[in-house]
């Protein structure tokens, strides 16, 4: 078997391959090991009584309709949204309408700008991640949108300075997969159809789609890893009950995601039993028969290759009616799930550009914006209490990220559409409060820092200066603190080149060098190095500021004024170096017509690479400071009883929606108990790592964040499933518990174990 002159796949990856029957193109023939085609399992339904009950309202609905109709609810059309799929006039179906972005609305005025999807993973707070989710259907449903194109759980962020890892909660499976779970269980909550994207590996923008230089990347990936890592978090949105499915880009293992019947007809919808429809990216098809027949259920933006084409294929037998059939069903399906056809009123997408009758659908959701914008501010460094301020009466501000610029706007449907470089390398010249591109969204006004600051000096009588423009600025001698604003951009599109930038290194050199109380903090839409400057003697306090939506300054002064006490923590590990993320830190670039990434690094990616390599990193993953001191005591571990606790799930046992119901299963439940040690109240987040025989070290497989008062104490809990404590067998396509023990780790982030025991299984 010849593999392609740039790969490096390994002969266990070609055993995964193989066992697993990854397929499917010409030109890798080894992929021949297995059909060209997994057949489509048709939705059935049997998820649940709700899911029956739709499906039941979808048959009766396609029965009724020509083929010409049918082929016509397949198709994308240009409307008023940024996506309408086909309509049946005659039996009152008026189609889908489909938005951007997981962050907020893009594109309408009287909406909000949510924090990123970064940002809100940087809470570790799983009720937080579920407001989230409410608020944003809230929205959506008042516009009248059928769904919503979120939440993201890839790209996951194997790929450091890949462009779009802002848009998710971070590479690390079980986070992602949490917040996946709760934004969808919120948004559709709200009748909103959740779409959870980008299905599958899209982990970096250079070469995700075809063009003058040949096809689009391709991302090769071994069965153990594509089920432990990176469709672990969609998992989750299964189980949660999304409606909808966005294939992605990229070709994965040689063939294109959006036509790999191996990722959608036996992965997602035979292994993982998904009852929705798989909408394509916005151009992402690339051939017609193929993609139907691979399990794509709608095109967007337009009828790409289908539309006639389609209806040709199914009279030649090309493609089964019984396909076609399943396709428009299973959009059907989702619909009546959430009982839109009685509930959602009509799409109404103004845009602020021309004059409209005004519809707000903001509620009273600043007052959530802020509540996560603070809770997602991670305080990294606290010399001498610095932090609260205590009313200083002289304060100066610096940096080029402090103010919302004159003209903010290169697109007027989204903030942060364009690409600064004014100061510096992928630097956002203006504050920054979201990444670009499609995910980005459409604030109604921003709360900028200087903004907030000044309001809060005002009222303390003080005196503020400033200097957003200036590399080496010269503070007001009377000074009290100084602070310095700087980020880092990311978009969609192109890959970061680095993570850092000197223009911002030097500013901030600047400033520590003239004044003994300096204050940084960061806003950034990924991980960022620091230790140009982090170690400055003069530097006494630093905050990753994350990406806060529309009440970002409002958030941060919450923060730096002691209202709120910081208990965001780190969803990256942030090195000393970029060198220190190894060979996932750039996005792969490989010229020739069929380009490959091989994904040979399998799981370790972020800690885990950093925890077997013996990297020392400068903030671990799960590190954050507070105004206050936790204590941790009294772990306690205690198996479930009547959970099935054989190796493998049953055989005997219908697939649900999200994998064999039996991987949910719980089967140990640990507990610990956290004090409050301090002089202010406070929230910390506990984590729990586990030490899996034959898998990394450990891994995340909980959180829970308590809040406490002084000298309280509170117990945070844990509920470990059989999913949490498997691993993916590639020769009997099962997860597998292992006979063995299992090391239990109780602390304050993945470099910061309070405590640890044994479980065995």
């Amino acid at each position: 078997m010849k593999l392609p002159a740039s790969s490096l796949l390994t002969a266990a990856f070609l055993l995964g391959q193989a066992k697993a029957g990854w397929t499917n193109e010409s030109e890798v023939p080894f992929y021949g090991l297995s059909p060209p085609v997994y057949p489509t399992l048709q939705g059935s339904g049997s998820t649940s009584p709700t899911w029956t009950l739709a499906y039941k309202r979808a048959r009766e609905f396609v029965s009724q309709l020509t083929l010409e109709e049918k082929v016509n609810m397949t198709n994308g059309f240009t409307g008023v949204c940024v996506g309408n799929s086909g309509s049946v006039p005659r039996l009152g179906f008026k189609g889908l309408c489909f938005e951007d972005a997981p962050a907020g609305i893009r594109g309408p005025d009287f909406v909000s700008a949510f924090p990123a999807g970064m940002h809100l993973g940087q809470t570790w707070d799983k009720k937080l991640m579920r407001a989230y989710g409410k608020a944003l259907g809230e929205e959506y449903h008042g516009k009248g949108v059928n769904v919503a194109l979120g939440p993201v759980g890839g790209g996951i962020g194997r790929v450091t300075r890949a462009g779009r890892n802002w848009e998710g909660p971070g590479p690390d499976p079980y986070l992602t997969g949490e917040q996946m779970e709760a934004i969808v269980l919120g948004v559709q909550g709200e009748g909103v159809i959740a779409c959870s994207k980008h299905w599958l590996l899209n982990e970096q923008e250079y070469r995700r789609l075809p063009s003058a230089l040949g096809e689009s990347m391709s991302s090769n990936v071994d069965d153990a890893t594509i089920h432990e890592l990176y469709a672990w978090p969609f998992m989750n949105a299964l189980r949660a009950g999304t409606g909808a499915i966005m294939c992605s880009y990229q070709r994965a293992n040689n063939s294109y995601s959006c036509q790999n019947s191996k990722l959608l007809n036996g992965l997602l919808k035979t292994e993982l039993g998904f009852e929705g429809f798989v909408v394509s990216d916005w151009a992402a098809q690339q051939s017609g028969i193929s993609t139907a027949n691979a399990g794509l259920d709608i095109v967007m933006p337009n009828a790409g290759w289908w539309g006639k084409n389609l209806t040709q294929a199914v009279n030649n037998g090309s493609v089964s009616i019984d396909r076609l059939d399943d396709m428009v069903t299973r959009t059907l399906a989702s619909y009546f799930f959430l009982d839109q056809n009685t509930t959602l009123p009509s799409p109404q997408i103004f845009s602020p550009t021309v004059q409209h009758p005004i519809l707000d659908v903001r509620g009273d959701h600043d007052k959530l914006i802020r509540e996560i914008g603070s809770a997602g501010h991670i305080l990294v460094k606290n010399t001498n209490n610095t932090l609260p301020l205590k009313k200083p009466r002289y304060v100066s501000i610096f940096g080029f990220d402090a103010e919302v610029k004159p003209v903010p706007w290169t697109n007027p449907l989204r903030y942060g559409g364009g690409y600064e470089v004014n100061f510096g390398w992928e630097t956002f010249n203006g504050t920054l409060i979201v990444g670009g591109g499609s995910g980005s969204n459409t604030p109604s006004y921003i709360i900028s820092p200087f903004k907030a600051i000044q309001d809060r000096v005002i009222a303390d009588r003080g005196v503020l200066r400033w200097d957003f423009y200036s590399q080496d600025p010269v503070p007001e001698a009377n000074t009290e603190v100084a602070l310095v604003f700087i980020n880092a951009y990311a978009s969609e599109s192109f890959d970061r080149t680095s993570l850092s930038d000197e223009f911002s290194d030097t500013l901030v050199l600047n400033v520590a060098s003239k004044h003994p109380n300096t204050v940084v903090i960061l806003h950034s839409a990924g991980p960022r190095v620091v230790d140009a400057w982090i170690e400055h003697e003069n530097i006494t306090a630093v905050i990753f500021a994350g990406l806060p939506g529309q009440e970002s300054g409002h958030a941060l002064v919450d923060v730096l004024y002691g209202d709120v006490n910081p208990s965001g923590k780190l969803i990256h590990t942030i090195a000393k170096r970029d060198e220190d993320y190894g060979n996932v830190l750039n996005s792969t670039v490989d010229q020739s017509a069929f380009p490959q990434s091989d994904f040979t690094e399998g799981v370790y990616i972020d800690y885990r690479a950093f925890d077997r390599d013996g990297i020392e990193p400068r903030f671990s993953f799960g590190y954050g400071l507070s105004y206050t001191s936790f204590e941790y005591s009294g772990i306690n571990i205690a198996q479930t009883t009547g959970a099935h606790t054989s190796a493998y799930p049953s055989s005997d046992v219908s697939v649900v929606q999200g994998g064999h119901p039996e991987l949910w299963d719980v089967l140990f439940n640990v507990t610990a108990s956290i004090t409050n040690v301090g002089k202010v109240a406070g929230a910390e987040a506990a984590q729990l790592y586990l030490g899996i025989p034959t898998a990394p070290i450990r891994q995340l497989r909980g959180f829970d964040k308590v809040f406490l008062k002084p000298n309280e104490t509170a117990t945070v809990a844990f509920a470990l499933t059989r999913r949490d404590l498997s691993i993916w067998d590639v020769v009997a396509q099962q997860w597998k518990l292992q006979s063995a023990v299992y090391n239990v780790s109780v602390g304050a982030s993945s470099r910061d174990l309070r405590l640890n025991s044994i479980l065995s299984v």
